[in-house]
C-alpha cells in the first residue's frame, strides 16, 4: 500500500538526538529549540518565533493575546481542523463561520464584512493546502474594523503571499509541525509575532505564568509567577528532530513540489476534459506542496475513487467535515450567510498521496491508478 503520508526524517536528527541526552537538556528552549526559532525568524522574517507543543497550541495563545473573552466573536471559515475553533471556544469566544472559495478551498473574504457585529474582535484565517488567502482584503477589513488577524498557517510553512512569509503578515501567525506537515517534530508548532509590544505577555503565558524567559536572558534576578500562562514548550527532543529538516528545508520542499507539479501534469487532460477539478494556485501566491487534490464530480463518485484506490494499493483520504456541521460547531458556533459552497466543495475533494521521498514509481502508480478509473470507473492496471 502506498501510504497517503510518512513523515519526513533526515539522519541527522539522530545525532541531533544523542546530543540533547549527551548534553543532559531534554526539555524546553534547549540548544535545538533556539537553532529552530532562529532560523525561522531569519528565513520567514519573523519578528518573533516561539517553538510551540502542536499548532493547536500556538492557535491558543494567539486567542489569548487577542484577549478574547466571553460574548466576543471569531470569524473563520468552517473549512478548517477543529483547532481553529478550539482555540476560539478555550479563550470564551463564539467562533463564527462563513464560507469559502471554491477555487482555493480558503475563506471567502468578500463574505467577511457581512459577519461583523459589535461583538468581533478577531479574524481567524486558514491558508488551506498551504496557499494564502487574499490578506490584502482581509488586512484592510482588520484595519477598518480594529480586529486582530491571526493566520492559522499550519500548512502554509514556506509558502508566501506577494513575497511575505504566511504566517508575518496577519498580528499572529501560527504554524504546525505535526507528523502530517511538511517538516515535522511529530507534535510541534510555532506562534509567530508581529508587534514586538505581545513578546513578552507571549513568553509569560507559555512559561506557565511565569518571568523566567527573561531570568534565563539575565534580565531580572529571580523569576516568579506573574499572570496565567500554561505550559507550551516542546522538549528539546523534538526541536532536535525538527531543525535536521529545517536545515535541509529547501531540498524538501523541492521534492515535494517535483510530485505536485507530476501530480499536476499527469491530470491536466482530466481537468481539461472537466472529469475533475485541480488545485489552484493564485498568481501572488508560491505554494508549498503541502498537499495534492482532486475534485470529483460528486460524493458518490469520490467515494468510489478512494475504494478503486484502495484497491489498487493508494491511499488516498478526504479531508475536513465542515464544523458548523459537526455536534461541537452547532453546540458551539454559529453560521454567517449561506453555506454555498463550504460542504458541497469538500465532499468532493480528495488528497493523494504526497510526502517527502516519494518514490517516482509509487508516483507513477498513483497516477495509473486515478487514470484507469476514469478511463473504465475501476479496473486496475
Amino acid at each position: 500500500m502506498i501510504s497517503f503520508n510518512i513523515p519526513p526524517c533526515i539522519d541527522t536528527a539522530f545525532d541531533y538526538l544523542r546530543q540533547c541526552v549527551d548534553e543532559h537538556k531534554i526539555c524546553g528552549d534547549g540548544t535545538f529549540t533556539h537553532c529552530c526559532s532562529a532560523w525561522m525568524e531569519h528565513r520567514f522574517g519573523a519578528q518573533k518565533v516561539l517553538l510551540t507543543t502542536s499548532g493547536t497550541a500556538a492557535l491558543e495563545m494567539a486567542a489569548r493575546l487577542c484577549n478574547l473573552h466571553e460574548g466576543d466573536e471569531v470569524i473563520l471559515p468552517s473549512f478548517t481542523f477543529s483547532s481553529t475553533a478550539d482555540a476560539v471556544i478555550m479563550a470564551g469566544a463564539t467562533p463564527v463561520f462563513v464560507d469559502i472559495r471554491p477555487d482555493t478551498m480558503n475563506i471567502d473574504e468578500t463574505k467577511i464584512e457581512a459577519a461583523i457585529t459589535p461583538s468581533t474582535r478577531a479574524l481567524f484565517v486558514v491558508h488551506y493546502a498551504g496557499v494564502a488567502c487574499n490578506m490584502d482584503v482581509i488586512m484592510d477589513i482588520a484595519a477598518r474594523h480594529d480586529l486582530y488577524v491571526v493566520e492559522d498557517a499550519a500548512q502554509g510553512v514556506m509558502s508566501s503571499y506577494k513575497g511575505r512569509a504566511l504566517g508575518t503578515i496577519g498580528h499572529f501567525g501560527c504554524f504546525s509541525f505535526h507528523e502530517t506537515k511538511n517538516y515535522s517534530m511529530g507534535e510541534g508548532g510555532a506562534l509567530l509575532i508581529r508587534d514586538e509590544r505581545f513578546n513578552e505577555a507571549a513568553e509569560i503565558l507559555r512559561e506557565k505564568g511565569t518571568n523566567r524567559s527573561k531570568f534565563f536572558r539575565g534580565q531580572i534576578d529571580k523569576y516568579t509567577w506573574v499572570d496565567y500562562g500554561s505550559s507550551y514548550l516542546p522538549a528539546d527532543l523534538n526541536a532536535a528532530y525538527l531543525w535536521a529538516q529545517l536545515e535541509q528545508a529547501d531540498a524538501i520542499n523541492d521534492n515535494r513540489l517535483a510530485t505536485w507539479n507530476a501530480y499536476w501534469e499527469a491530470f491536466a487532460p482530466l481537468a481539461q476534459a472537466e472529469r475533475v477539478e485541480l488545485p489552484v494556485v493564485p498568481d501572488d501566491c508560491v505554494h508549498n506542496a503541502h498537499l495534492f487534490f482532486l475534485k470529483c464530480a460528486n460524493l458518490a463518485e469520490r467515494t468510489e475513487l478512494i475504494a478503486h484506490l484502495r484497491a489498487c494499493g493508494v491511499q488516498a483520504v478526504f479531508h475536513y467535515v465542515p464544523l458548523h456541521s459537526a455536534p461541537a460547531g452547532l453546540k458551539f458556533g454559529r453560521f454567517s450567510g449561506i453555506d454555498r459552497f463550504t460542504t458541497r466543495e469538500s465532499e468532493r475533494l480528495v488528497r493523494l498521496p504526497l510526502y517527502y521521498g516519494l518514490e517516482e514509481a509509487d508516483r507513477a502508480r498513483v497516477i495509473a491508478a486515478i487514470r484507469s478509473f476514469y478511463a473504465d470507473r475501476g479496473r486496475c492496471d
